[in-house]
């Protein structure tokens, strides 16, 4: 048995690695620190004095409210698409073979390997030549292009841990095609696909790049944020937004975690 001294980190590693939590997360902590700043017109280090009016000033701001409807609005219809097409790619992918399978999965997979400007001019371009209006609609397929491969990437994995005999003894015992995806396919890919649909949700509220490209005249939070960084009064109800983000996106991004780190346990798996 190993020693708890020999399993121990060494000094230099432990520092090493809060340097690296230290650099990602200092920003966000200095965001978190100026929605409290009495100062409204500049950034103090250290604030002059902390408050909490800012977060009654954000409450009480109708354009906070409607770019957070829309991002909301957005988010989730891109992420129902995404859930849909994302899974029915999937199990087309994994549970089937045909003559360039491999090539559709990684055409599937492009999309988020791109980057966002490429994607939002191509968008915008396609919408100028159908002489499609920008709207709502057009945020949610651009947003719609990368949730699909975040819903895709979960759920093919776990298709491929499924074992065929599981589907094979369902339809051997009767059950058609609609009765063997409710009660045997869905339990072992639920958790995924929720996972799946967390991560496609906290990246399309997050997303500036193509929303740029496909909104037009609309502003999403993020789009509002940055609109509101070049004004010189009330900047700390930029910070109070950005501490909704951050919770926003954070907690659907943990509860995917835990709902995937076991996702080896399915049933069928090992037979």
């Amino acid at each position: 048995m190993r020693s708890d001294r020999s399993t121990a980190a060494p000094l230099p590693s432990k520092i090493a690695a809060g340097a690296g939590l230290l650099f990602l997360h200092l920003p966000i902590l200095i965001i978190f620190l100026y929605a409290f700043t009495t100062e409204e017109k500049s950034y103090q280090f250290p604030p002059p004095g902390l408050t909490l009016q800012w977060f009654a000033v954000t409450w009480n701001r109708p354009d906070v409210w409607a770019a957070l409807t829309l991002s909301v609005k957005v988010a989730s219809i891109a992420t129902a698409i995404a859930l849909v097409l994302g899974t029915l790619t999937a199990a087309a992918v994994s549970q089937t073979r045909f003559f360039g399978r491999e090539a559709v999965s990684l055409l599937v997979i492009l999309p988020i390997a791109l980057p966002g400007i490429i994607t939002g001019i191509a968008l915008r371009s396609a919408f100028s030549i159908l002489d499609i209006p920008f709207s709502t609609w057009t945020i949610v397929l651009g947003h719609a292009t990368f949730c699909i491969v975040v819903v895709y990437n979960n759920a093919v994995a776990r298709f491929r841990r499924i074992s065929g005999s599981l589907v094979e003894a369902s339809m051997d015992l009767g059950a058609d095609g609609f009765q063997t995806f409710r009660y045997v396919i869905l339990p072992n890919i639920g958790t995924a696909l929720l996972a799946g649909g967390m991560l496609a949700f906290a990246l399309s509220f997050d997303e500036v790049i193509v929303t740029t490209f496909t909104g037009g005249q609309q502003s999403t939070l993020p789009i509002w944020m940055l609109e509101e960084l070049i004004r010189p009064r009330q900047r700390p109800v930029t910070n109070v937004v950005a501490m909704v983000v951050v919770l926003v996106t954070f907690l659907p991004i943990l509860a995917a975690y835990y709902l995937t780190r076991d996702g080896d346990q399915v049933a069928g798996s090992g037979k």
